[in-house]
Order: structure tokens, then C-alpha cells, then sequence
């Protein structure tokens, strides 16, 4: 925890001591404090390479799992069997979902019951919980599978299309953030810096 705690405020304070010795004095060291908690609020943190990998992954679970919930709904509309289905999709995906269908393909093979296989794929894989609750109803009710599935597709696409529009949109303010960093010092020291100098003055010749 200490070490991650030191990594994300590396660059802010490193970034707040620049204010510092480029403006200096006590204006300095407020603006200085001022920088860094702004490049801490908005600079991207520092994350291990083990959990920009589960990041990763997680993201392309989140993208695949449409397209494999409407193979999904194709396979058990077609009178396949669970373990069937499964093992086809994983067949016809790319990793990491194609690991985690085949892992439950394998289970249901052995004769597990597929609502409890499909239960803990949504236990073990966060993304992939709507998929796994949506297939534990129908196995326990009987219901077709095809609508729901489908339904859950459209559901997850379009929150997939929000969520990419959402980045492009972080991604400008963080694009445009390091600037403000750079000229943040520059402005104080000419925009704020003769204002305060000023006043300072003139209320010490009203004393």
C-alpha cells in the first residue's frame, strides 16, 4: 500500500517542487501545493504491469461479451446442449473469453449442473455477471434462452459505445491537462503575482 500510495504522488510532487523553484517564495510554495494536487486529481495514475494486464483483459471481456452472448443464443436456439454451445463459442471467440467458455464447456461435459457452472463464471469474472445471471435464470426457469441473450447483447453494445465515447472524451481533458500543468506556474507568476504585489502594497501605505 505504501508503495503504491508513493508512486501515485511521484509526478504531482515532482510537479509542485518545479512551481516551487521556478516562482519561489511563500506564492510559490502555495501555487506549488495548488499544481500538485491539481496533477494529482487529473494526471493518470501509475498502475503495476499485473494490473494494467487485468485491466486489459477485463476491458476485452467487456467487448466481446455481445458478440458471444448473441453466438450463445444462436447455439442454444438450435437445440445445442450447454456444454455444446459453450464449447462452440469458445471455439469461435478470441482469448480471454474463449478461456473462460471453455473452462465452463469442460464442466459441463462432466455432467456439472449448468446453473451452477454459469454462476460461478459471474463469481470469478465481474464482466462477465449479466452474461452468467442471464443464463442461471433460464437454466433454473426452463425458458428459452434466445430472447434474453439477445436482449443483453443490444444492452451491452450500447453501453459499450457509451463507454468508448466516454474515453475519447477523458482522454482530451487528460491530453489537454499537462499543458495547463506547464503554463499553470507562468500564469501565476505574471497574471496573479503583480496583483498580489500590488495590493500587498497598497494596503501597507494605507497602515
Amino acid at each position: 500500500m505504501t508503495d503504491l500510495v508513493g508512486a501515485d504522488w511521484t509526478v504531482p510532487i515532482v510537479t509542485g517542487a518545479g512551481a516551487v523553484a521556478v516562482i519561489g517564495g511563500p506564492v510559490g510554495l502555495s501555487a506549488g501545493v495548488v499544481i500538485a494536487l491539481a496533477a494529482k486529481r487529473w494526471l493518470p495514475r501509475v498502475r503495476s504491469p499485473a494490473a494494467r494486464q487485468a485491466a486489459l483483459e477485463q476491458d476485452r471481456l467487456t467487448r466481446q461479451l455481445p458478440l458471444t452472448a448473441e453466438l450463445l443464443a444462436a447455439c442454444l436456439g438450435s437445440c445445442s446442449s450447454p456444454a455444446q454451445a459453450a464449447a462452440a463459442v469458445a471455439m469461435s471467440v478470441s482469448p480471454p473469453m474463449s478461456d473462460r467458455l471453455a473452462g465452463v464447456a469442460a464442466e459441463l461435459s462432466l455432467g456439472a449442473p449448468p446453473e451452477v457452472c454459469w454462476e460461478r463464471l459471474g463469481a470469478e469474472c465481474p464482466t462477465l455477471a449479466p452474461l452468467a445471471r442471464c443464463l442461471v435464470r433460464t437454466s433454473v426457469s426452463g425458458s428459452p434462452p434466445a430472447a434474453p441473450l439477445i436482449g443483453l447483447a443490444q444492452t451491452e453494445r450500447a453501453a459499450v459505445g457509451r463507454a468508448a465515447h466516454a474515453r475519447v472524451r477523458r482522454a482530451g481533458v487528460l491530453a489537454t491537462a499537462p499543458l495547463g500543468v506547464c503554463f499553470l506556474p507562468a500564469f501565476v507568476l505574471i497574471g496573479v503575482v503583480p496583483v498580489v504585489v500590488g495590493l500587498t502594497s497598497l494596503f501597507s501605505k494605507r497602515i
